[in-house]
């Protein structure tokens, strides 16, 4: 399949135009169940969309999106790791409800940290989160490479170095037994060419987050050019005031439709995580993927 806009946005697809002048069905969240069985890819969303815990989440969610990026944080001071009898819940809810979820490994797992013991902390979380979750199922997870110094700005001091950590901490997630191709490493503020060498020597998979790309001003297409084969996580997001994580309801025609062509590329299994946080974003963003929908 391919996606095109309208002939007036001069885009160079051709083969599938939105129907831009028909009124959008999806006004509120029961508005727009059906709609995620209209795209050839999963249509996903975050937990944490209504103010509540993963599982109320997950059952608002039901029926309206096909998969859940699961949020979770282990830490000492704070944790949402779900209780096992909440992750047979969610697996009973994934049934009944032809759901998948994708798991967002822990932000503060620093693999690449240049202390030791915060190093082995981080492995220790992902594995402690990957263990919890592995009843529900998981599609993928998504793994950042980042460092304590997150969400400021990089390069940090000594990049051999910190690459060096990464790659010992990816090596000891291997070994746990954790598949490679689960592990998703998504694109942040910083080139992802600074790291793509752990992610192809350790044949892990990529989590293309084009807000990020679009808020640093980085090659969306080119960008699936390069890792399309190795995607199979989408994040996508609107940016307003300079701030991203927002609806797409202004997002250029020209880039959506490209990340639905990059999305539909080979047929292979792939998610579009809509990776907003809260209800109105996320039904404005439904709302101009209608526009798209089969």
């Amino acid at each position: 399949m391919r996606y095109a806009v309208s002939s007036m946005q001069s885009a160079p697809h051709t083969a599938r135009t939105p129907d831009i002048g028909s009124k959008p069905r999806c006004q509120t969240l029961a508005d727009c169940r059906g709609l995620r069985d209209r795209f050839p890819f999963r249509l996903g969303t975050t937990s944490y969309i209504v103010p509540d815990d993963i599982l109320p989440n997950v059952r608002a969610l039901a029926g309206v999106v096909a998969d859940v990026e699961l949020v979770v944080f282990e830490s000492d001071a704070l944790s949402n790791l779900p209780a096992p009898e909440v992750v047979d819940e969610l697996r009973a809810l994934a049934e009944a409800n032809r759901l998948t979820y994708t798991l967002h490994l822990p932000m503060d797992a620093y693999l690449g940290s240049a202390d030791e013991t915060v190093r082995r902390a981080g492995v220790g979380k992902c594995l402690r989160v990957i263990d919890r979750l592995r009843a529900a199922g998981p599609f993928a997870n998504v793994l950042h490479f980042h460092h304590e110094s997150f969400p400021g700005e990089f390069p940090v001091a000594d990049l051999p170095r910190w690459k060096a950590a990464l790659n010992v901490s990816v090596r000891a997630l291997l070994d746990a037994g954790v598949p490679s191709r689960s592990l998703c490493v998504e694109t942040l503020s910083y080139p992802f060419g600074w790291i793509e060498d752990l992610v192809f020597e350790n044949d892990l998979s990529v989590c293309l987050d084009v807000g990020h790309l679009l808020l640093k001003g980085y090659d969306v297409a080119g960008s699936f050019e390069r890792y399309g084969a190795r995607t199979r996580i989408v994040h996508l997001h609107g940016i307003r005031e300079g701030r991203d994580h927002r609806d797409i309801a202004a997002l250029d025609a020209r880039v959506l439709a490209r990340v639905l062509d990059g999305l539909c590329a080979d047929g292979g299994p792939r998610v579009l995580t809509l990776e907003v946080f809260n209800e109105p974003d996320l039904v404005a963003s439904l709302r101009r993927l209608e526009e798209f929908a089969r």
